[in-house]
């Protein structure tokens, strides 16, 4: 049987809780706008793209390393604690982890923010890695959307 885990990272950013968690609840028009060169589109397939529920079609720009295309569903949505869980349902990242589950929580921290992701997976195979490139590309997705918050862009 294939290895399971969770990875676990907490990025701290100069921006508001609310500002953050604003910017990524915004996510399905704000990232295909500002970063081009990661997101070719995200798609609302289902319900509004926010709640609990919703189903978004990502598909990635040329230079996505692993995957082109994911389908996620928004699991669970906590708008007062700015706490939001997905499941990847379909696409590429599939064919490496029979369960893929992230999470994103954003908490005050000084002047700014502490944002923490998770995932929990299921590789399909002893010999697919643990998914650091997936953590390493969310928080270099972080620290952009910090910037642009920052920079007044959004």
């Amino acid at each position: 049987m294939a290895a399971s885990g969770t990875l676990h990272v907490a990025v701290e950013i100069k921006s508001s809780p609310d500002k953050f968690w604003g910017s990524i609840r915004d996510s399905t028009s704000l990232f295909p706008k500002f970063f081009p060169d990661q997101y070719k589109s995200i798609e609302v397939l289902e319900g509004d793209g926010k709640a609990a529920g919703s189903v978004r079609l990502f598909t990635y720009a040329e230079g996505s390393p692993i995957v082109k295309i994911s389908k996620e569903r928004i699991d669970v949505v906590h708008e007062a604690e700015k706490k939001v869980s997905y499941s990847v349902i379909e696409g590429d990242l599939l064919k490496y982890y029979k369960v893929f589950k992230g999470h994103i929580t954003v908490l005050p921290k000084g002047d700014g923010s502490l944002v923490e992701w998770s995932c929990e997976y299921e590789k399909t195979s002893d010999e697919v890695e643990v998914p650091h490139i997936i953590k390493d590309f969310v928080v270099k997705n972080f620290k952009e959307v910090d910037e642009l918050i920052q920079d007044q862009k959004v």
